[in-house]
């Protein structure tokens, strides 16, 4: 079995991506609903990856 090297980087995007597939697929009714909502989500993680990414930048010094 091949082994996989991912960055802290790429590894919290997966994270933020299959946690955004199964909120949509366990929260919402309509596929719509579920594909707008999980968009959202991945979006909102990606976002506060990012901010939290600063926050500890500048936290450092």
């Amino acid at each position: 079995m091949p082994k996989v090297n991912l960055s802290h980087f790429e590894a919290a995007l997966l994270f933020a991506l299959f946690t955004s597939v199964v909120l949509g697929v366990v929260t919402k009714k309509t596929d719509r609903e579920r594909l707008m909502y999980g968009l959202r989500s991945f979006a909102y993680f990606v976002v506060v990856m990012f901010a939290l990414g600063w926050l500890m930048y500048l936290g450092h010094g």
